[in-house]
């Protein structure tokens, strides 16, 4: 495999390998204090083509850099997502889990194998970071170094996008997260708007999520979440098992008091699903394990945190009611009642820099852009720069 001065890059083929890759991280951010340690279980299922349901479309190769005495140094993964070749058919492949010491020999070694990888399987463009997909943690952390991060959102150092340059990639795509805190949102206009939207739409609705009927409620979830996002761009449409996979996962942390369905006369036409940001504690788990006690002992954790923020990482609304700001309506909804369940903000992440309507939305509230991310690309045959 490719090597540098600094490194030799490895393809992770064994159990051995495998630990070594999720490790790493938990070694390279040990002591920062704005990292959060991601649940080793969830990062086992991710890259387990067992129980990921990625795999049934996707392939991923993972890499490990070392050094002459067998010390991890960074990692990252190839990643072929089948669903956006379907969708899209532009030869884009991906790359992901990319961690890296502050060395771009490194780094560039890590990429050359990734690219590597992806033009033998006939990919023409690399893309990222995605982990595996954008419908999971994805993107580059480009300002916003100084804060945690929101439940399920990324955090790496400042020097990667320097060294993703270096090598050749260019900017794509920004994803914002803005931040609303109850003390400074304009909620009188938001009320307002809100008033507007229901005179304008008699027989809206709005309730929260039934948690007796979770499943149905999932499917109706992803029925809606595929329709309003399929003109975004990157859209590329979860599969049933991919959304019941990833609903699994949230519903361990959701408060369905915070997520809401928008009807018309009586029929779901919108959604947004909003999560307690138990980030705070997960920060109490440096090494990722819920062992001995499972998570009972993540609950106890959060409980512990007093979790104060929430994160609104979905919401939809189908392109028939497109134009009306029926998102509104569970906006306000969430402002309004969240402080009474103890929580005084929310990060609304991540937005899509194209998407005027909500960003123009976010902005005439008072919502504070907090964190920028990036999405890069690079052709696979475009060689390093020296």
């Amino acid at each position: 495999m490719p090597a540098s001065p600094s490194c030799v890059i490895r393809p992770v083929q064994s159990r051995r390998d495998l630990k070594r890759f999720i490790q790493f991280p938990y070694d390279f951010y040990r002591g920062n204090p704005f990292w959060v340690p991601p649940l080793r279980i969830d990062q086992l299922e991710t890259l387990n083509p067992r129980k990921n349901p990625f795999f049934e479309h996707g392939r991923m190769q993972l890499f490990l850099a070392l050094d002459t005495k067998g010390h991890v140094l960074g990692r990252i993964a190839g990643i072929i997502n089948g669903m956006h070749l379907k969708t899209h058919a532009d030869d884009a492949g991906f790359f992901g889990f990319f961690e890296t010491q502050e060395d771009f020999g490194i780094a560039e070694a890590l990429l050359d194998a990734a690219a590597s990888w992806l033009r033998e399987q006939g990919m023409r463009t690399i893309r990222g970071p995605v982990n595996p997909s954008l419908n999971d943690t994805s993107g580059l952390l480009v300002d916003g170094f100084d804060r945690v991060p929101s439940i399920m959102m990324a955090y790496n150092p400042p020097y990667y996008e320097d060294y993703l340059h270096r090598w050749g990639f260019s900017r794509v795509m920004t994803l914002w997260a803005y931040y609303i805190h109850r003390k400074h949102v304009a909620i009188e206009r938001l009320r307002r708007g809100a008033a507007i939207v229901r005179r304008r739409n008699p027989g809206l609705s709005l309730r929260t999520l039934d948690m007796s009927r979770f499943d149905e409620e999932v499917a109706t979830v992803r029925e809606i979440f595929n329709e309003a996002w399929s003109d975004n761009w990157g859209f590329v449409p979860a599969t049933d098992h991919e959304f019941s996979h990833l609903a699994s996962a949230m519903k361990q942390v959701i408060d369905p008091r915070v997520c809401f369905f928008v009807e018309m006369d009586g029929k779901p036409v919108g959604f947004t699903v909003t999560l307690p940001d138990i980030n705070p504690a997960l920060q109490r788990l440096p090494d990722g394990r819920l062992l001995p006690f499972g998570l009972a002992k993540l609950l106890i954790l959060t409980k512990f945190a007093k979790v104060r923020e929430l994160r609104m990482p979905l919401m939809g609304v189908r392109k028939a009611y497109h134009g009306r700001a029926l998102d509104v309506l569970p906006v306000l909804e969430t402002i309004e009642k969240g402080p009474g369940y103890g929580y005084l903000a929310c990060e609304t992440s991540w937005v899509l820099d194209d998407n005027h309507v909500m960003k123009n939305l976010l902005d005439s509230i008072n919502a504070a852009v907090d964190k920028e991310y990036a999405i890069l690309e690079a052709a696979t045959n475009k060689p390093s720069s020296p």
